[in-house]
């Protein structure tokens, strides 16, 4: 008998222990919403008005940074590659040799050109002798106006042979010296196309470069937004490996509207920085209309796990509430439930 009332006892006792633990007894609940702090001195707290205020409805819009000056290193003649000096990645300077294409072709062409050209200067000398016997024949009537007219025509045609064959030659020392690529400005090798022994050909690229000192970002942006843009207008844009943003200016706007995605490309000059390279990915952020929001000093909000509360003045008494955040605005933060316009926020 005595062991039943031990076993009813330790049961009712460990019944007690548990409700105790689960706040069932033995403790006071706290109702939702406002709870009274201790009272605290109200005029040596930081108190902030909760403001009403119209702000941007800030939209990024993806792109990507590219060179404003790009080159596609390709040869005027046909020939073969007989060196390339450079490889993606290289650093070159304007006037660097970035190729030599084979020449023998073309110093075989100019030999026979120069020839060219002596016989036919040799052809318009003797012309021209003919020319000045046959006027001195026809002003002592010895010789006909036919005749004088035939020597003149000839004098000429063998003139225009002797610039035609300057032509040639001077063609040929322009195409000599195409065989010898260099850069035409400051940047960096992007792409290495050929290689030694490839056929070089006319207007086929052997390498491409880009000026890396003048980046852009290009932005594909909706018709809506690209509107409220103009030429010359700073605009914060981010950077994938840039930790903080940048300020850029709008120097190129499409006129065309893209007809699939019904975007207008906007070039955005960047600042010369370091670590800035052609290729990566960024983003332009842009106000595309305007609501009204609700500010407080994004400081005056605590966090516990997952709620934020703010502390707020009621009658000269300190009390918390619940608050749902919305958007940065610098230090300001927006409130999108919890307060309204013109209560007092407590700064802790």
């Amino acid at each position: 008998m005595k062991k039943i009332i031990y076993s009813g006892i330790a049961i009712v006792a460990l019944i007690i222990l548990l409700l105790y633990m689960l706040g069932m007894i033995g403790h006071t609940k706290t109702t939702p919403g406002e709870t009274a702090l201790q009272p605290a001195p109200v005029n040596s707290l930081e108190k902030v008005e909760v403001v009403s205020k119209v702000v941007d409805d800030v939209l990024s819009w993806p792109g990507t940074v590219k060179s404003r000056t790009e080159a596609k290193i390709a040869p005027r003649v046909t020939a073969r590659i007989m060196e390339i000096t450079v490889n993606a990645g290289d650093k070159v300077n304007k006037g660097d040799v970035i190729a030599r294409l084979d020449q023998k072709a073309l110093h075989a062409q100019k030999q026979a050109a120069a020839a060219d050209l002596a016989a036919a200067r040799a052809d318009w000398q003797r012309a021209r002798a003919d020319e000045r016997r046959i006027r001195s024949l026809f002003a002592k009537q010895a010789a006909t106006k036919q005749t004088s007219d035939r020597v003149v025509a000839q004098a000429r045609a063998a003139k225009a042979r002797v610039d035609a064959a300057g032509s040639a030659l001077q063609e040929i020392a322009i195409n000599l010296a195409e065989t010898t690529l260099k850069a035409p400005f400051d940047g960096v090798i992007v792409q290495r196309l050929k290689e030694p022994g490839d056929m070089g050909l006319a207007g086929v690229p052997i390498v491409v470069i880009h000026n890396s000192a003048a980046l852009r970002l290009e932005t594909a942006v909706p018709t809506q937004c690209a509107l409220h843009l103009q030429l010359g207008a700073r605009v914060s844009v981010r950077i994938e490996t840039m930790p903080e943003k940048l300020t850029a200016e709008i120097d190129e706007i499409t006129p065309e509207v893209d007809p699939e995605t019904r975007t207008i490309l906007i070039k955005s000059t960047l600042p010369l920085l370091k670590g800035l390279q052609p290729g990566l990915f960024g983003w332009l952020d842009q106000a595309c209309s305007q609501h009204t929001a609700l500010l407080i000093p994004a400081r005056a909000v605590r966090k516990i796990g997952q709620l934020e509360i703010v502390t707020i003045l009621v009658d000269d008494r300190t009390l918390t509430r619940h608050v749902r955040t919305g958007k940065r605005h610098g230090d300001l933060v927006e409130i999108q439930s919890g307060l309204r316009a013109g209560e007092t926020v407590i700064i802790q």
